[in-house]
């Protein structure tokens, strides 16, 4: 297993404050994020991908290693999202994991034909997003090899 020599970039994009805080804790409590990120809708999102208007400056929209994306956004849903980066040759290559409430089958199978690379539904507790980060973090930072 690898050991992390630079910090981990995730960025969440989450239209809910009560689920972005709830993951906040979680990612701290599983101790797996050490730069974090929040957008709170699609088109948020694809500005800091992008890093258009307030995320021009690289210091404040460095390259996730890790977006967690919810589908039900404003502006722009992560469905659109979704597909807008993995049709951008610069983005495709971040691993995007749908975290969403949905469970709807047409989620799954859309989400995997646009590029996502896991769809996961949102956990009810709090141990449980707990138990899910450290699972994550093992996985996509310990276990798999990502391009640079």
């Amino acid at each position: 297993m690898k050991e992390r020599a630079e910090p981990i970039t995730i960025l969440v994009a989450d239209d809910d404050p009560d689920d972005r805080l709830m993951m906040e804790e979680a990612l701290e409590e599983s101790r797996l994020a050490n730069d974090l990120h929040f957008v709170e809708d699609g088109e948020e999102l694809m500005d800091y991908l992008c890093r258009r208007g307030k995320y021009e400056n690289h210091d404040n929209s460095p390259r996730p290693k890790l977006l967690l994306l919810d589908l039900n956004m404003p502006k722009k849903d992560g469905r659109e999202a979704l597909k807008e980066i993995k049709s951008n040759p610069n983005l495709r290559q971040i691993p995007v994991v749908v975290l969403t409430t949905s469970k709807a089958e047409e989620d799954i199978y859309r989400t995997y034909d646009l590029g996502v690379n896991s769809f996961i539904s949102k956990p009810v507790t709090f141990d449980s997003l707990v138990e899910l980060m450290k699972h994550l973090g093992k996985y996509w930072f310990e276990i798999v090899a990502l391009p640079e």
